[in-house]
């Protein structure tokens, strides 16, 4: 039961924290001054590839500290 908590969180925080990633990579693409669709694709889709594990970091040190 708990385990399923768990990813059900991780999926929570998955759309938060992916848009939040690759907006940011996004603009640091941008910033750099790199404006091909390509880029800007790639690093969205780098992003929401990053915020995968990231997501299920962050859920599991919430269930944590919340079981303690």
């Amino acid at each position: 039961m708990g385990q399923l908590t768990m990813i059900r969180l991780a999926a929570i925080l998955y759309s938060l924290i992916s848009t939040a990633l690759a907006g940011s990579a996004v603009i640091a693409v941008l910033s750099a001054g790199l404006v091909s669709t390509m880029a800007i694709v790639s690093a969205a889709a780098v992003g929401f590839v990053v915020a995968a594990p990231v997501s299920w970091l962050v859920a599991r040190r919430l269930y944590q500290g919340n079981a303690s």
